[in-house]
């Protein structure tokens, strides 16, 4: 199932190609991972580093000592997580052009999870073209609502 796939920042300023092996991603409810992307979990694809290829190589911080994350500085993008000795690297899920393919297979660090934000069914759902106020502020900026895919 090593289909090539592709993925980057918001800007498009660093890119990437990837060769997943399988669909499975899981969640990291770390603290770590939660200050590094502002976010109470962020799903993460593993693969070997010798599938991923960089257009333009990424900016990197040590956020720990022992491990780095891929980033755009212009941005802000959080890109993934590694350990600079495995062989293995993590990209984040919603990086890759279709992030779609992937399923969540397991939650890790579930000491720092947030189950109220597991499970979000039920709540009620604004689609973004649904709200004028977002609606009218793209339209008086480039003329057009943003590529949703």
């Amino acid at each position: 199932m090593a289909e090539t796939m592709t993925g980057g920042c918001a800007r498009g300023r660093i890119r990437y190609t990837a060769r997943p092996d399988s669909d499975e991603a899981y969640l990291c409810h770390c603290r770590m991972c939660q200050r590094a992307t502002g976010s109470v979990s962020i799903p993460f694809k593993t693969l070997r580093k010798a599938d991923v290829a960089w257009a333009r190589e990424p900016d990197w911080y040590q956020s720990s000592p022992f491990a780095r994350r891929p980033f755009c500085r212009e941005c802000g993008a959080s890109l993934g997580f590694q350990y600079p000795e495995s062989d293995k690297t993590d990209l984040t899920v919603a990086s890759f052009d279709d992030p779609s393919r992937f399923r969540p297979t397991a939650h890790f660090a579930a000491e720092s999870m947030h189950c109220a934000w597991i499970d979000t069914s039920g709540l009620p759902e604004t689609r973004s073209e649904d709200y004028q106020p977002l609606v009218d502020r793209w339209m008086n900026s480039v003329g057009k609502l943003p590529d949703q895919t």
